[in-house]
């Protein structure tokens, strides 16, 4: 009896029945469940696609054949078909394998990818590598649905349509992505599905026919040659057609049979094909069948409940959704938008309390972001909801739509900072450094939840575009160091020391003030300052540090490079200040994946590293100073 145990690379299930290959599936199943039951990770999609990864590597031969998948989030068959399986438990955790696709960690990993709708045209990029290079090597393309929902997939499609370069696509249609999908596309393909009973009927048909003595092949060759009108009739193929692919389907992608002979079919064809296979999202584990979006991607969980094996804290995203609720209620013109992320970014409860002042755009942060634009200039105060790592897809329209027009836009950030276990494509590390520098832009990161309630109201009033970036967990400081006013462009001090100065922003306020109680056992005294907003910058509070001439150390999750600290560090240059300035950040590299700690002691942002950093810096001022 074949199990996933004995299976080391592809090559072992090539050999496999049909039979022998579902029990490694539901081998794959349990593995997968049982792992991120522990460690948290995404769910749903994996669950679904098993059949379909099983036969990509029984039909094709990789890594020689290339398969790209979209997004990476349901590459898990993969990595256990693929040489991992012993190291499957490590998943996402810290030194462990990585949630996507790796090409440092296998080869069979043609392409990294964390964001979606970018599968078709790197796989696009490789099959026109291979028809260069006069290669012949299989490309094959795995997208989800929901990844037709951004506008890449269609730019990818119509230039391989246009030169009718040879490659295969597989569309993984659940109906899902994150959340439900929406948008014409989504109706598009509920009407192909809708048809199914056609390719039902044609079965029967088929094999009714052959059995007809004498005349059966030679009726069933006749039918078979007019199949395209007759499919005309049942199923509405005209979209990926029109575009310049051979479409076949829609088929049971979790029937593994079925979708190898499709594949197989597929490999004869010297055009692009489109295969279409319907599966389930959270197949083979009933509660993430029964709520899909809520195991799309999970924290560790109890098995025999579903339910989250820790306790939560309240989300940053659900704090700011309920005082928008509030303002609702006063104001009907707020808008909330998000892209295909509405349980993330905690805006369910927004769009039950209002739902006509509500939209999920899918995924498609580029358009979230114009149509905010055009929302603004046509009356409106639209509020979007994204995660740092995603609205990176959308910084033109940023720059060009928003900015330069200077519309009332507010951009909510959510995951700002270090995002732990989705690594380096998943990192909120980078939105500063591509928000200040736009003219027109307000950025704020407030140091708590109730600095994020105020920093909100003060940027509905604003009447400009503002970004208001906040980790996931929302944070509480002490009681006697919570804001109970905010101005924009205004900091305030936490804490009064006079050996040098701790300029935090938004979840190093916090640490900065842990760091200063460590450095008083030293017998150091340091200010802490709650710089929340980073642009613009407090200049008189700035103007009066300068004056002192101690040393400035400024704090923040996120990249050094163009962050907060090279704001101040512009600042006075710009003044021609002649003081010690010390930025701590990120440094110059992708962060991994793994649990926060790990990730802030990596890169020197755990409370023992800045408080060293501190010391260093303050012993360097003393030597200039002897």
């Amino acid at each position: 009896m074949t199990d996933l145990s004995s299976i080391h690379s592809p090559e072992d299930i090539r050999q496999l029945s049909i039979e022998e290959c579902e029990a490694v599936a539901d081998d794959i199943r349990t593995r997968i469940i049982r792992t991120v039951s522990q460690n948290g990770g995404h769910l749903s999609s994996n669950l679904g696609i098993v059949e379909i990864t099983l036969a990509l590597h029984r039909v094709f031969r990789a890594p020689e054949d290339k398969i790209i998948f979209d997004v990476g989030h349901q590459t898990y068959p993969h990595k256990l078909l693929t040489g991992r399986n012993d190291v499957f438990d490590t998943l996402r955790t810290y030194g462990g394998i990585s949630g996507f696709p790796r090409r440092n960690e296998s080869e069979y990993d043609c392409f990294e990818a964390g964001h979606a709708s970018t599968a078709l045209s790197a796989a696009l990029g490789f099959a026109r590598a291979r028809d260069a290079l006069k290669q012949d090597h299989h490309v094959v393309a795995v997208v989800g649905d929901g990844a037709l929902t951004g506008g890449m997939c269609y730019e990818a499609l119509n230039d391989c349509g246009n030169t009718r370069t040879r490659m295969i696509v597989i569309l993984n249609d659940n109906e899902m992505s994150i959340a439900q999908n929406v948008g014409a596309l989504s109706k598009y393909l509920s009407k192909i599905r809708s048809s199914t009973g056609w390719f039902v009927t044609k079965r029967r048909v088929k094999n009714r026919l052959k059995k007809l003595p004498l005349i059966g092949n030679a009726l069933y060759s006749f039918v078979h040659k007019t199949k395209e009108m007759i499919k005309s009739v049942f199923v509405d193929d005209g979209f990926f057609s029109a575009l310049g692919f051979h479409y076949l389907g829609p088929i049971n992608g979790n029937d593994q049979g079925e979708v190898e002979r499709m594949l197989t079919l597929a490999k004869k064809f010297d055009e692009p094909v489109l295969i279409h296979c319907l599966t389930k999202k959270g197949y083979g584990y009933h509660r993430a069948e029964k709520k899909p979006e809520q195991f799309h991607g999970t924290t560790p969980f109890l098995l025999e409940s579903g339910k989250s094996a820790s306790s939560s804290a309240k989300s940053n995203g659900a704090i700011a959704n309920e005082e928008l609720v509030a303002m609702a209620q006063e104001d009907p013109r707020i808008r909330v938008i998000t892209a295909a992320m509405p349980l993330g970014t905690g805006t369910v409860a927004f769009s039950k309390a209002y739902p006509q002042q509500f939209d999920d755009v899918g995924i498609a942060e580029e358009h979230a972001v114009t149509l905010c634009a055009g929302m603004a200039s046509g009356g409106l105060r639209p509020f979007f909801f994204v995660y740092s790592t995603f609205l990176q897809r959308g910084y033109d329209q940023v720059l060009h739509d928003v900015c330069i027009q200077n519309l009332p836009v507010v951009f909510m950030i959510d995951r700002a900072g270090i995002s732990n276990e989705d690594g380096q494509s998943h990192q909120g590390l980078f939105d500063i450094a591509f928000l200040r520098h736009i003219p027109n832009m307000t950025l704020i990161a407030p140091a708590d939840e109730d600095e994020l309630r105020l920093a909100i109201r003060a940027a509905y009033e604003l009447d400009a575009p503002c970004a208001i970036r906040y980790p996931k967990s929302a944070l509480s400081l002490p009681a006697d160091q919570r804001v109970d006013q905010f101005e924009i462009g205004k900091w305030q001090t936490l804490r009064e020391g006079s050996s040098a100065t701790l300029l935090a922003t938004g979840s190093m306020t916090a640490a900065a003030m842990q760091v200063a109680l460590m450095l008083e056992d030293h017998g150091v005294s340091v200010r802490v300052i709650n710089a929340s907003t980073i642009k613009p910058l407090d200049v008189d509070c700035l103007t009066r540090l300068y004056a002192e001439d101690k040393p400035i150390i400024t704090i923040e999750e996120h990249m050094i490079a163009g962050g907060f600290g090279s704001a101040v560090l512009e600042h006075a240059a710009t003044c021609g200040a002649n003081v010690r300035i010390e930025p701590i950040g990120v440094a110059d590299c992708f962060v991994q994946h793994g649990d926060h700690q790990h990730l802030l002691e990596d890169v020197g942002l755990d409370d023992n590293a800045i408080a060293q950093k501190v010391l260093c810096v303050l012993a360097k001022e003393e030597k200039n100073n002897a």
